[in-house]
């Protein structure tokens, strides 16, 4: 099953199993109905802030929506496996390509509080990418490629072996610059 029907499904059945509407998810998660509809029937994966709202309204950590089976111990990914991959369509629900190639090499640990990514970023469209927050804090190392990140009023240029780490509460945008490139990034969501 894809990715998208994975996520879909599972935010369909957490929904279900709190006997929430469409409308109340969309109204407890602030994510549109049709964004929710979308995600629901496996149309769409959305950027990380709808997914994280969508997690806190559910009352699960992000990593559940993620998940397939989350066990405890250490989790182990080696070079080059990329099973875990979800492509986020990013903020634009009309989006017909993937903007960000998420590859969760935490995935499957249990109770974790960290959500580390190895992410392929594309370069925007031709529409300056919308800026978004969510609560919590988010590292990127940069590992290939250059990468654009929009902090509220400020711009940031990294260029390989560069970092930042910052409060994503503050909109912001994350974006490759004229090529693609591939990040590490590290995203703390309180529960």
């Amino acid at each position: 099953m894809p990715a998208t029907n994975k996520l879909g499904a599972k935010i369909r059945q957490l929904r279900e199993m709190r006997t929430l509407s469409i409308e109340q998810l969309a109204a407890q998660s602030q994510c549109h109905i049709d964004l929710l509809q979308q995600i629901e029937a496996g149309e769409l994966v959305p950027s990380l802030t709808p997914l994280m709202n969508i997690s806190r309204a559910l009352g699960v950590r992000l990593g559940t929506l993620l998940d397939d089976e989350p066990h405890d111990g250490p989790v182990l990914v080696k070079a080059g496996d990329a099973s875990n991959v979800i492509r986020f369509s990013g903020k634009d629900p009309q989006a017909k390509r993937s903007a960000l190639d998420f590859h969760a090499v935490g995935a499957g640990k249990k109770d974790r509080h960290m959500e580390p990514f190895l992410i392929d970023v594309q370069p925007p469209g031709e529409d300056v990418p919308p800026l978004s927050s969510h609560e919590g804090e988010e590292f990127i190392y940069v590992l290939s490629g250059r990468i654009e990140i929009r902090y509220g009023k400020l711009t940031y240029h990294l260029e390989v072996g560069d970092s930042i780490y910052y409060d994503s509460i503050v909109p912001h945008d994350v974006h490759a610059c004229e090529a693609p490139a591939r990040i590490l990034a590290v995203v703390y969501a309180p529960f």
